[in-house]
């Protein structure tokens, strides 16, 4: 048997049988076939869409004639003497799932009659209540799921344990993390028993931990070392981290050790391909998905529009490119997710303090992890002087014309959006044929990104950068004058910023269709879904087919998950914002309307500069009410650059790969237009030409899907596999409560309402909204929310940014909000102050 035999035996059985033919050490047994599940699975009439059926009617029926015999015939060979009994699924060890203990595993059976018993038990085992649900959970059909019988002879174990080759919870590789009892292995994995604990260095050879039980260590150090060793090769064998039960035999000091099993780590993140030794060059990567608040995976095409983006970002730089297709070096995908690599701002001092600060306003809790890493003596800084790293910045920066277009935005800022956002438009514009096809369309996209980002980067840096210039002047100036909460207060209600203007329109358009009665009755009534096959029917309500259409020809280019092109905008599918709109509709409490909000924000935040200004004396007062107001003009333009990138670049990039799409399916090489997203440029080429590659795309979906069903998302990741946070960060609960980082000033109390995707969502008024993270996509629910909890983000990231516009108190930053605040409880949320208070 091989791990390439497992449609025929299960992956446990082949993953044993690709173990004894590379000569480890595995107990001798044998195998009964999947093919000998099916001949009972139908002897006894099993329906897999009746699992409460299924289990009984196995357990009742006799094993057929032939089975039997080879089963007793092949035990017999083994001597008859006690023996394993285990079950071995095609759904079983698979990359996205373990299925551990899932199906029951029977020990010590001794006698032809009781193991045949325990065959029958095996099989029913694979309808338990269990391993149902587990199935269920991860998206497998019953339909193919079989199970084959693996038996061995049992080891007369003085001790056992399961391995690990890389951590588990930190995700680091060439790592053995061992448990180790003295007796059998199985009781280890029920957690019926505390083991002993050892941790060794693979690739040094050496213990760096070992916790023991009692008095008396279950492996001695020799043993410990041979073991890791031992799955090292395992590991080397298979390609991959392995999780591993072992057993010892014997009661000298040269116990003979088994292996009884191997599988695949399931659970660890995947790393970036090509990686380089991390023992010579570690690397550390920061997640470019958590920093724009997006745990999605991305689709393969959505990571080429980022390469493409990227290439041409830094061609703008001066910066050689070795293949614009492929990339810079330092942006790298894992898991189907960006990841920026940050080694060099790590080993350079000017970079480690500016880049920190920078990153803290929009993802606080990933420069907490950087700031920590940074004493890892693997990455010391190099020896580069820091006015070197200053000029390098501004040379950039002088290249592609910042500071000019900085300065022109300081100076007038209306006037220079209007006319950036004209040029902008006319940067964008392509030309093309009527009828393209899907190579010139291809061609298009590439050229629409390498083309026209570097003529568009000094325009939209050059309306965000004189923001943040101008916030840490206010910090300059009010330092010991102002609280942090009350800097914040200045940002609240602050005009310029497009999603807050998209967010009051969608506002305004509610309020003119509650007065049109087939409009509301229709938002009231139906289905968001519904009313969005409607809308595509042209027949909507008058009132709401034409408003809704003058909103999407404004706003249309947006949606959940905006960033990835393979998502659908709200101009092809509006089931969202029907539903915000219902919502809005439902308010009628004119106090919580968002315009209202907007309103208090703003004569807020006007009140608070008066109140510091009037703090300061002499030139300082008449320099921080100049700064401050210019502050209230710029702070919206900070949401700028994400919106035009995705106005002019990312909405029409999907439009034109549709099109190639449309043109690919049309011919039969794909199976509908929108696989066009599970390629890259140069797949997509290959299909342009006459490659079928229907496969690849049904492949990339299965493995999209299961990165989708991934929780836990690293913000920082180091090249040994490390998740930094898990492995630097200690928890953040403070005595009953939870702490984060203030995002929005306030203090309020209400019931929390815990939500992991807007899509359908509704938010009672005065909610608590509990989140993993908030995208442009998000932010209609805030109007009805009283506060906003968030697990990821920093003061400047999005969901604060509106939670300060709006006036909800807001903490960001808070890990595992999500799951250890549940819906229903009382919560109280400090803005000012970081904390959330859950009530017991």
């Amino acid at each position: 048997m091989t791990a390439s035999d497992i449609e025929t035996v299960g992956g446990k059985a082949a993953n044993l049988g690709e173990l004894v033919r590379a000569s480890f050490p595995v107990p001798d047994g044998f195998v009964l076939t999947i093919d000998a599940y099916r001949q009972a699975a139908q002897a006894a009439g099993v329906d897999p869409n009746d699992p409460g059926d299924a289990s009984p009617r196995l357990r009742a029926a006799a094993i057929p004639e032939s089975v039997a015999a080879a089963a007793t015939q092949a035990y017999r060979a083994l001597g008859g003497g006690p023996v394993a009994v285990r079950s071995s699924a095609t759904a079983e060890d698979l990359p996205g799932a373990s299925f551990a203990g899932q199906q029951d595993t029977y020990l010590n059976v001794l006698g032809e009659v009781d193991l045949l018993d325990a065959i029958r038990r095996c099989w029913a085992s694979l309808w338990n209540e269990r391993a149902v649900v587990y199935r269920q959970a991860n998206g497998i059909s019953p339909d193919g799921v079989r199970l084959a019988v693996v038996v061995q002879k049992m080891v007369d174990a003085s001790a056992a344990g399961v391995l690990f080759t890389a951590d588990p919870v930190t995700g680091r590789r060439r790592q053995t993390d061992i448990d180790a009892i003295a007796e059998l292995g199985e009781r280890l994995v029920s957690g019926a028993v505390d083991p002993d604990h050892y941790v060794v260095d693979t690739p040094r050879g050496k213990i760096l931990e070992r916790r023991l039980v009692g008095k008396e260590a279950v492996l001695s150090d020799t043993e410990v070392l041979r073991l890791a060793e031992l799955a090292a090769q395992v590991e080397a064998r298979f390609g991959a981290p392995q999780d591993i039960e072992f057993a010892l035999a014997g009661v000298d000091a040269d116990r003979r050790m088994w292996l009884v099993q191997s599988r695949p780590i399931t659970t660890l993140y995947p790393l970036p391909a090509h990686v380089p030794d991390p023992e010579l060059d570690l690397r550390v990567y920061l997640s470019a998905n958590v920093f724009q608040g997006y745990f999605e995976p991305l689709s393969p095409m959505g990571i080429q529009f980022f390469q493409l983006l990227g290439s041409a970002v830094h061609g703008a730089f001066g910066a050689r490119i070795a293949d614009a297709v492929a990339g810079p070096p330092g942006l790298v995908d894992a898991g189907m997710r960006l990841f920026v690599d940050v080694t060099p701002v790590m080993r350079d001092r000017f970079g480690q303090r500016a880049f920190g600060s920078i990153l803290s306003a929009g993802e606080a809790r990933s420069s907490v992890v950087l700031r920590r890493l940074a004493a890892d003596p693997r990455l010391a800084p190099t020896d580069v002087p820091t006015l070197r790293s200053l000029w390098r910045i501004t040379a950039g920066l002088m290249r592609i014309g910042l500071p000019r277009a900085a300065l022109q935005v300081l100076r007038r800022p209306l006037p220079m959006r209007a006319r950036f956002e004209g040029e902008m438009e006319a940067i964008a514009r392509l030309e093309l044929r009527r009828q393209a096809d899907a190579s010139e369309l291809l061609d298009a996209f590439e050229r629409l990104l390498l083309q026209a980002t570097p003529h568009l980067l000094p325009r939209l840096v050059g309306l965000m950068a004189p923001a943040m210039l101008t916030l840490g002047l206010t910090n300059a100036l009010l330092r010991g004058v102002a609280r942090p909460d009350e800097i914040q207060t200045l940002t609240r209600g602050a005009p310029n910023n497009p999603t807050t203007e998209m967010d009051l329109a969608l506002w305004a358009l509610a309020a003119r269709l509650r007065s049109d009665h087939d409009s509301r009755r229709a938002l009231l009534e139906r289905q968001p879904a519904d009313l969005a096959r409607a809308y595509g029917d042209a027949s909507l309500p008058n009132t709401l087919q034409r408003e809704l259409a003058a909103f999407l020809a404004r706003y249309g280019f947006r949606s959940i998950g905006e960033i990835d092109i393979g998502v659908k905008r709200w101009s092809e599918d509006p089931t969202h914002i029907l539903g915000v709109l219902a919502n809005h509709v439902r308010l009628e409490d004119g106090s919580l309307a968002p315009d209202a909000q907007f309103a208090r924000g703003r004569a807020a935040a006007n009140a608070m500069l008066t109140e510091l200004v009037g703090r300061l004396h002499g030139p300082r007062r008449w320099l921080a009410r100049l700064v401050l107001r210019r502050l209230r003009m710029l702070i919206g333009f900070r949401e700028a650059p994400k919106y035009h990138i995705i106005r002019l670049l990312a909405t029409p990039a999907r439009q034109l790969l549709l099109g190639a799409g449309a043109d690919l399916a049309s011919r039969g090489l794909l199976s509908e237009p929108e696989d066009v997203f599970f390629l890259r440029l140069p797949e997509a080429r290959r299909a342009a030409r006459g490659d079928d590659l229907r496969a690849t795309v049904a492949s990339r979906r299965q493995v999209f899907e299961r990165e989708r069903a991934r929780r836990h998302i690293p913000r920082v990741l180091l090249s040994d596999g490390t998740d930094a946070e898990a492995a630097l960060v200690s928890a953040t609960a403070t005595g009953d409560g939870l702490r984060g980082s203030p995002a929005s000033p306030g203090l309020v109390t209400g019931t929390a309402r815990v939500i992991r995707s807007p899509l359908g969502a509704r938010l009672e008024p005065g909610e608590i909204l509990v989140a993993p993270s908030t995208d442009p996509g998000w932010t209609p629910l805030f109007l009805t929310a009283g506060g906003l909890v968030m697990e990821m983000g920093g003061m400047m990231s999005h969901g604060a940014v509106v939670a300060r516009e709006y006036g909800i108190p807001a903490v960001v930053g808070v890990a595992g909000a999500t799951e250890r605040i549940a819906t229903g409880q009382r919560v109280t949320v400090d803005g000012s102050a970081g904390t959330v208070l859950v009530a017991q």
